[in-house]
């Protein structure tokens, strides 16, 4: 939880992650490619103050993630979005079993989400069975420009995606979360367009789609989709940090979002360990629409307590004290709904 001003703020991390990027875990200079890109993320968008040494960067370990979400960043409950790159690194980027055991050693604090690609086809299929029963999966990351073989993304739509979707459907996975933004190198720009997101949302009504970094740098396209598909979110990872560098740039981020979705389906994320909560949780409880920028509303703090945490909560069920909701609360999802009899 956070204070400031009289205000108390229920803060979910709605995108974490825990990795291991050094080079012993490198298939191969991809591997180096991909973390140099996020630490350049990591360094150019951060205060001086708040920047890691490279080598910490590559490996942190669950110790001071809780230490840096929970103690120091005022996080109540964070989720994990994992990341396989099975093709730049031998035992993955992201550590399944490492955040796996903390959420079990965490449960109120700590939400695991996993990954899928479905160009393993019927095999990752049965896969995915298994591991969501294993893992008590509510929800899922995907990357469609993950490298596999001679293949350099996969879209959506795509009939063995259909099929994975169907299968998410029918274990309760009904949170989709996709990396749905800006290129990391050495991936492709274009393999992460949003245009696929508006098929399946369509098809797919009682799922929900959370587009992490907001389709960066594709904003528009992703507001003109999410405004006519009810059931699109919008995750801030990667948004968030341009408080620093670029206020204005974010001012006009929030306020599009604003204008084109609702304040209840807006996420806020840090994506760590690209970048730690604490400041950002701060800067945004500070942060204003500027005077001059009339075309957008002002940041009230109702709105900053949805998308600081309330929205997240609803989304995931996850319980919030009564003193620290808002009146209406957020809107909860229509998979998140308790059945009602009918006679």
């Amino acid at each position: 939880m956070y204070s400031k001003d009289g205000e108390n703020y229920f803060i979910v991390d709605a995108h974490v992650a825990l990795w291991d990027a050094r080079p012993a875990n490198q298939r191969n200079i991809h591997g180096q490619q991909f973390i140099d890109c996020f630490y350049d993320y990591h360094r150019n968008l951060s205060p001086a103050e708040e920047t890691w040494p490279y080598e910490d960067f590559l490996r942190y370990g669950g110790e001071r993630l809780m230490k840096d979400l929970f103690e120091d960043g005022y996080v109540d409950h964070a989720i994990f979005q994992p990341a396989l790159l099975g093709a730049f690194y031998r035992n993955g980027f992201g550590q399944t079993e490492e955040a796996f055991a903390l959420t079990r050693k965490y449960p109120g604090k700590l939400t695991y989400n996993h990954a899928y690609d479905p160009r393993f086809g019927e095999d990752g299929l049965q896969r995915l069975r298994e591991d969501a029963k294993r893992f008590d999966l509510q929800g899922v990351k995907l990357y469609t420009a993950e490298w596999f073989g001679d293949s350099r993304g996969w879209k959506l739509d795509d009939p063995w995606s259909y099929r994975y979707l169907e299968a998410c459907r029918e274990l309760g996975i009904n949170k989709i979360h996709i990396h749905k933004g800006p290129t990391i190198r050495p991936l492709d720009r274009d393999a992460f367009d949003v245009a696929d997101v508006d098929k399946v949302a369509t098809d797919f009504t009682d799922l929900t789609f959370v587009i992490e970094h907001c389709g960066l740098p594709r904003l528009e396209d992703f507001c003109w989709i999410a405004t006519q598909e009810p059931n699109v979110h919008a995750g801030l990872a990667v948004a968030m940090p341009f408080i620093h560098t670029r206020p204005r740039y974010f001012a006009q981020i929030m306020g599009e979002l604003l204008y084109w979705l609702d304040e209840d389906r807006i996420h806020f994320s840090s994506d760590y360990a690209i970048w730690t909560p604490r400041w950002l949780v701060e800067r945004f409880v500070d942060f204003q629409i500027p005077a001059d920028m009339t075309e957008y509303a002002p940041l009230t703090v109702d709105v900053k307590k949805k998308i600081l945490g309330l929205n997240a909560a609803a989304l995931y069920g996850i319980p919030v004290p009564a003193e620290l909701q808002v009146s209406p609360p957020p809107a909860v999802a229509p998979e998140q709904q308790p059945a009602v009899a009918v006679a």
